[in-house]
């Protein structure tokens, strides 16, 4: 079982009819299950993994 180790959270929006009626509307956040390289699976954000996978290249 995936961990959630992210911190971020979802935006929350209007959405919007052709009569201007205004609807809240969640946008959730991407979330992948990662494995880390001790093979623990953590649950991450797409942003997040680029950031390690990028952050990996340049050490």
């Amino acid at each position: 079982m995936a961990m959630n180790i992210t911190t971020r959270v979802g935006n929350v929006k209007n959405k919007r009819s052709h009569a201007l009626n205004a609807t809240k509307k969640r946008q959730n956040l991407n979330l992948q299950v990662y494995r880390l390289e001790d093979g623990t699976k953590v649950r991450l954000s797409t942003k997040e993994i680029k950031t390690l996978r990028k952050n990996e290249k340049t050490a």
